[in-house]
């Protein structure tokens, strides 16, 4: 069973209803029927919370982000043993600290699909599977 990993990117194009919009919604439905789990890092997360929060205040942001975690996309934290492999990517692969964690979280197993919007993620495609929605 395939496990969606997404990153920041890809969720906000959902929500913005942006390019991509339509696979990312296709992905929520079919992990809702059975064919598959989601999961975003706790850093990831924290990206979308801002943007959010700095978009829309508040209110607006805590309603978008309980929306998400009614539909199964599982928070999986930053530990400290996550946190030592997302740094060595960081450092190896000249990556943000945000990108890092999705690529340490993808690379938990072959069932692992990372989703993203964020083409910066083509210089560590060799990690991991990654499945790029379309440029806007």
């Amino acid at each position: 069973m395939t496990i969606f990993v997404f990153d920041s990117s890809a969720v906000l194009r959902h929500h913005d209803n942006e390019s991509g919009a339509d696979r990312v919604e296709a992905i929520f439905e079919d992990c809702a029927r059975g064919f598959g789990e989601m999961c975003i890092s706790a850093v990831q997360w924290g990206e979308i919370a801002a943007v959010q929060r700095k978009r829309f205040g508040a209110l607006e942001q805590e309603r978008i982000l309980q929306r998400l975690t009614q539909a199964d996309l599982h928070i999986v934290p930053a530990t400290p043993e996550r946190a030592v492999r997302a740094a060595e990517i960081r450092v190896d692969r000249k990556m943000s600290n945000a990108d890092s964690y999705a690529i340490e979280l993808a690379m938990d197993s072959p069932d692992h699909l990372l989703v993203t919007a964020d083409y910066d993620f083509k210089a560590v495609a060799d990690l991991t599977r990654i499945e790029f929605l379309p440029l806007k």
